[in-house]
C-alpha cells in the first residue's frame, strides 16, 4: 500500500472513532497524533532501508512537537488513531495491526535490557486507554480492551477487557466482534478495586449493626 494511501486511511479512522473531527483540514492542522503518525511512516520507511541516525532524529523531532514517541522501529498497521496522544510512548520492537486506538499516556514498552523482541505485539481493533502500560514481547489478541491505568504484564487472548495493577482479565467474550464496529466506550470498563472497596465498606456495616445490637442486649 502506497504512503499516502495509508496516510489517507489514517484521517478516515479519525472520521469514523473521534465525534469532535468535523473537516479533513481540521484533521491535517490540529492532530497531534496524525502528525505523529505520518513523521512515523516516513521515519520507518528509512529505518526499514537501514538507516538509523536519521530515522531517529525525524522520531525526535516528531517527539519534540506531538509529545508523542514513537521509535522508528515499530510497525504499524493500518489505520491507527492516537487521541490527544501527549506522554504516548511506543518501543522499538512493537508491533500494531489494524483499526488500534491508542490514548493519552499509554505506553508500548519492554521490561527491561533484553535485546530482540522486547515489546507488545497489539492485535486488531485493540483499544488501549488512558495511561495503560502494556510492557513485555507478548500478544494483545484481538478486539480486546485495556483499561485506563493498568499495567499489563502477559499475554491477552482476544476479546478480552483487563483492568488493574497488574492487569486481570474482568470479561471474556468468544464470541466474533464486527470490526467495522469499533467499541470506544473505555468509560464503562469493570473496576474490580471499586468492587472490592464496596464489598468492605458492606461488611463494616453489618458489623457496625451487630455491635450496635449487642451493646443493646447488655
Amino acid at each position: 500500500m502506497s504512503f499516502f494511501k495509508m496516510i489517507k486511511e489514517d484521517i478516515q479512522a479519525i472520521f469514523e472513532r473521534d465525534p469532535a473531527a468535523r473537516t479533513t483540514l481540521e484533521v491535517l492542522l490540529c492532530y497531534p497524533g496524525l502528525h505523529a503518525i505520518i513523521f512515523h511512516r516516513i521515519s520507518h520507511g528509512l529505518y526499514r532501508r537501514g538507516w538509523v541516525v536519521i530515522p531517529r532524529v525525524i522520531s525526535n523531532i516528531a517527539r519534540w512537537f506531538t509529545g508523542i514517541e514513537i521509535h522508528p522501529g515499530a510497525r504499524i498497521g493500518r489505520k491507527l488513531f492516537i487521541d490527544h496522544g501527549m506522554g504516548v510512548v511506543i518501543g522499538e520492537t512493537t508491533e500494531i495491526g489494524d483499526s488500534v486506538t491508542i490514548y493519552q499516556g499509554a505506553t508500548l514498552g519492554g521490561t527491561g535490557k533484553e535485546k530482540g523482541k522486547r515489546h507488545p505485539t497489539i492485535g486488531n481493533n485493540v483499544v488501549i486507554s488512558s495511561g495503560a502500560k502494556v510492557l513485555g514481547p507478548f500478544k494483545v489478541g484481538d478486539n480486546s480492551k485495556i483499561g485506563a491505568g493498568s499495567v499489563v504484564l502477559k499475554e491477552v487472548p482476544e476479546n478480552c477487557t483487563v483492568v488493574g495493577v497488574p492487569g486481570r482479565i474482568v470479561i471474556k467474550d468468544n464470541k466474533k466482534v464486527e470490526t467495522t464496529a469499533i467499541d470506544l466506550d473505555h468509560s464503562k470498563l469493570p473496576d474490580p478495586v471499586f468492587d472490592e472497596l464496596n464489598e468492605l465498606r458492606k461488611k463494616i456495616l453489618e458489623l457496625e449493626k451487630t455491635t450496635r445490637k449487642l451493646e443493646g442486649s447488655n
